[in-house]
């Protein structure tokens, strides 16, 4: 008897349906085809386990399971239900004329209970696109699934559940959500609070303007003056998510299986990989490729920490990432594009020493190992970092001062109203939201200068020996500053504050 069952495919961050066809024929034999991988091809151990102790087995016969398209490969263990339904139902022990109305998928432990599965999100996308009635999925997976509408999902712990469905018409609990109250959860209490943290204030500052601009931004200072602190407080500042980016953040880490029991990603994403990453890791890769560091932090924050300590053929591969805001991976047969729209937050020593530049520590590094250490940061990927700031360790006074600083919410709503400032001035412009992501073009339009700002800035230029690059830099960055203040006109001040965050293009840094 042939039946054929369906399931689906995460390429990309996106799904394809896969058709499961199973035949029982005369004979002895089980036959698997269609490209499956070795987790697919070692379902039938699982699979004979499971039915076994649920009162059920494979029948002795000629199984001939077909996963078409057949020229997709097909990796990993969530095709174990979907198999074992086929098997169930072409021989006969179970009954079902509603097969088609279901993706069903989820892997199987030997006992019969399921384990989560990767990509549901995706799934639950193209099953709706599809047309079909309902997804059958593990019971961790199910408030993801139903994140989209339209699609009725149930989640179970258990094949005897499915098979009770199928065969007895047993009914299964539907799973909803109601993403609108998933997407509006509070957000007045951040993890991490502005609020916590002692002194700074400049510093503070900088990161509300890194936050309103989009601005990639780097923190140079010793070890223990709080630069990773900073760091991780950057997100409680930062808009709030759209519907839209909530849905494609929750769909990247859907793909990589890191959405268990949840159910819409309200909250913006920090990524912050350990400085012995390979590229693979952190551009997205492999033989069958996955997303990677640059495409989880998508609309969130990407945090790397001693930044000179990374290799820098890491960090090179991710400048055309940073300016395309999307990562392609091209393999002989295939090609997969992640998108991978992210703020760069990078922290690292003045020297490998750690205390350049502090009149309280003795320099105990060599010039040669000054210029070694630094010359790891090239060029091109300084031109990707809008804002340099310098973080000097808090005096004992303001550590231990009792009085807490403004927090993350009220800063973050002044982050909000210039972002609203910025969505209006680029609402023509197609791929431009915000003010780091304008070129050269967009710069001349949006950020004229007066005779006395042009001044300031020629004189600024030649006196710290700025480099050409800064130029741009310090346009975008005084348009920020303009916006936070809600003013049209880019001014003289604007201009001295945006100056004051350039301090690795200053001679003596990076010769």
């Amino acid at each position: 008897m042939l039946t054929k069952v369906y399931g689906s495919s995460v390429f990309g961050v996106d799904a394809t349906t896969i058709t499961v066809e199973v035949n029982i024929d005369k004979g002895v034999g089980y036959h698997l085809v269609g490209l499956p991988d070795n987790a697919v091809k070692e379902s039938n151990y699982r699979i004979a386990a499971a039915l076994l102790n649920n009162g059920y087995k494979i029948p002795g016969k000629k199984i001939t399971i077909n996963m078409a398209p057949a020229d997709l490969r097909k990796e990993g263990s969530a095709y174990d239900l979907t198999l074992a339904i086929g098997i169930l139902t072409a021989s006969n022990q179970i009954k079902s004329n509603d097969l088609d109305k279901y993706i069903i998928m989820g892997e199987l432990s030997l006992d019969g209970s399921l384990q989560p599965i990767k990509g549901a999100l995706p799934i639950a996308i193209k099953a709706r696109e599809e047309g079909f009635e309902g997804f059958i999925l593990p019971m961790e997976n199910a408030k993801e699934a139903a994140i989209e509408p339209g699609l009725k999902v149930y989640g179970v712990t258990n094949i005897s559940e499915v098979i009770s469905f199928f065969d007895k018409g047993t009914p299964l609990e539907q799973i909803i959500v109601d993403t609108k109250e998933e997407f509006y959860k509070a957000l007045d209490f951040p993890e991490y609070d502005f609020a916590d943290v002692k002194g700074q204030e400049s510093i503070k500052r900088c990161m509300e303007i890194a936050a309103a601009g989009g601005h990639n931004i780097i923190l140079i200072g010793p070890p223990g003056a709080g630069k990773t602190m900073l760091a991780k407080r950057l997100p409680s500042i930062l808009p709030p998510m759209t519907l839209h980016e909530a849905l494609e953040t929750t769909k990247i880490h859907s793909v990589v299986g890191k959405i268990k029991n949840m159910g819409l990603m309200s909250q913006r994403p920090f990524r912050s990989p350990h400085h012995t990453t390979s590229p693979a890791a952190l551009v997205g890769g492999g033989s069958y490729p996955q997303p990677g560091e640059i495409s989880l932090s998508h609309n969130g924050v990407l945090f790397l920490d001693e930044l000179p300590e990374f290799e820098r053929r890491v960090l090179e591969v991710m400048r055309q990432p940073m300016e395309d805001r999307e990562v392609t991976i091209s393999r002989a047969r295939f090609t997969v594009t992640y998108p991978s729209s992210f703020m760069l937050v990078a922290s690292m020593n003045p020297s490998p020493g750690g205390y350049f530049n502090d009149p309280d520590a003795p320099v105990t590094s060599s010039p040669a190992e000054m210029q070694r250490y630094l010359g790891k940061i090239s060029g091109p990927l300084l031109d990707r970092i809008d804002i340099h700031i310098e973080v000097t360790p808090v005096p004992f006074e303001k550590l231990s001062e009792d009085r807490k600083g403004e927090s993350s919410v009220e800063i973050r709503k002044r982050v909000t109203a210039a972002r609203d400032i910025q969505t209006k001035r680029f609402a023509e412009i197609e791929n431009v939201h915000y003010n780091a992501q304008m070129n050269t073009k967009q710069i001349r339009e949006f950020c004229t200068l007066d005779a006395p700002s042009k001044a300031l800035l020629k004189n600024a230029m030649e006196r710290l020996n700025l480099s050409a690059r800064a130029y741009d830099r310090i346009l975008k960055v005084a348009r920020t500053i303009a916006d936070l203040e809600g003013v049209e006109q880019v001014g003289g001040n604007h201009i001295g504050e945006a100056i004051q965050y350039r301090s690795l293009d200053r001679e003596g840094w990076l010769g």
